[in-house]
């Protein structure tokens, strides 16, 4: 990785790893609340160096991740993916419950497969 400046700024950064997909979205998101830096509310000028802590709520995930590296310019996914480390928990596993699956263009059920879903609704779930 090539050097980089100490400190740089939030929505720059945010748009540079590619988190958000314009710096516009990064300023946003900032002025919104929904980026924390160290635990702290972050506008988009807030300095970022390289052993923060960002917390971003972004596309209806909340994202946790540790600044590696700071960078200013845009670069490539695999060398944006080296300045930070991921700490964002595991999603939890979807709704256990089994969902019937019908074919694409199948249609509306027919009588047969409506008591065949209530039948597996009622069987405990």
């Amino acid at each position: 990785m090539p050097p980089g400046p100490p400190a740089g700024r939030l929505d720059r950064w945010l748009w540079a790893v590619r988190l958000t997909k314009t710096r516009a979205d990064a300023a946003q998101a900032c002025r919104g609340g929904h980026v924390r830096v160290n635990d702290r509310p972050a506008k988009p000028a807030t300095p970022v160096r390289a052993g923060d802590v960002v917390r971003a709520h972004l596309h209806g995930t909340t994202r946790i991740v540790e600044v590696t590296h700071v960078i200013e310019k845009r670069v490539g996914a695999p060398v944006a993916v080296r300045c930070y480390v991921d700490n964002t928990p595991a999603r939890p596993p979807e709704a256990m419950i089994p969902v019937a699956r019908r074919d694409r263009g199948a249609g509306r059920p027919t009588k047969r497969d409506r008591r065949q879903l209530d039948r597996l609704r009622s069987e405990g779930f």
